[in-house]
């Protein structure tokens, strides 16, 4: 049983509102003891609260309001929320802004601290602006669902990513480069990136972008990326 199955199976146990010992819990999830004590702390760090009392008659038990509030949530979710609500804001289509804020402002506190810390790294890497009406969007597709986590892992490790890009006379060719940063500009949305080949940055329409893949290795460098010289581009950006 894998730790995301064995954390669902402890949670679906405590709900019944009995107290559980953790041997109780190891032999009825199949798992060591020392296993379930450090699935108990990934849960409370996800922000589940569980009682412990020692002794005879004591154990576990989880609190039933945080099984209700809590949000278990990847940073690749929370993040793919907030770059949403930012794109609409953007597209001055969000009349509950404020509303929308305070909602992700209580999901981000769920997450434990090194996951806070990812998703404020993604955070400075997004850049959003407004589109030149001048730009043609009759031919946007949708994005790869696989790109935004295949985009977090190879920004956060400083990995290179590849995929296949088609260009807007439909040519297909194969990238690797280093994913820098993510331009969005609504409707279109853009992972910028260095391309090692090229010696500069790229732009790549993100719904042109297919197979993408985290590439093993040594890391890149972060880099600066100068959108204060241009955040609104005109063109087909990606060359």
């Amino acid at each position: 049983m894998n730790i995301r199955l064995r954390h669902d199976a402890i949670v679906r146990i405590l709900r019944r509102g009995a107290i559980a010992t953790v041997s109780g819990l190891a032999d009825e999830i199949g798992a060591s003891r020392r296993t379930v004590l450090r699935d108990i702390s990934a849960l409370r760090d996800q922000g589940f609260v569980i009682h412990s009392e020692c002794g005879r008659g004591g154990g576990l038990q989880l609190d039933p309001r945080s099984a209700e509030i809590t949000a278990r949530l990847s940073v690749t979710e929370v993040f793919a929320l907030i770059i949403s609500v930012a794109a609409m804001r953007a597209a001055r289509s969000l009349p509950f802004a404020a509303l929308a804020d305070v909602g992700l402002a209580k999901i981000e506190r769920t997450l434990p601290p090194d996951k806070v810390r990812d998703l404020r790294r993604l955070l400075e890497c997004l850049h959003v602006g407004q589109l030149s009406p001048k730009q043609d969007i009759s031919d946007t597709g949708t994005i790869e669902p696989a790109l935004l986590p295949a985009f977090e892992t190879a920004f956060l490790q400083r990995l290179h990513l590849k995929f296949c890009y088609r260009d807007t006379k439909g040519v297909e060719t194969h990238r690797t480069v280093e994913p820098q940063a993510m331009l969005i500009l609504p409707p279109l949305w853009y992972l910028v990136a260095w391309d090692p080949e090229r010696g500069d940055f790229r732009h790549f329409r993100m719904d042109r972008v297919s197979l993408p893949a985290v590439v093993g290795g040594p890391q890149f460098r972060r880099r600066h990326v100068p959108f204060e010289d241009d955040v609104c581009p005109f063109s087909d950006m990606a060359r």
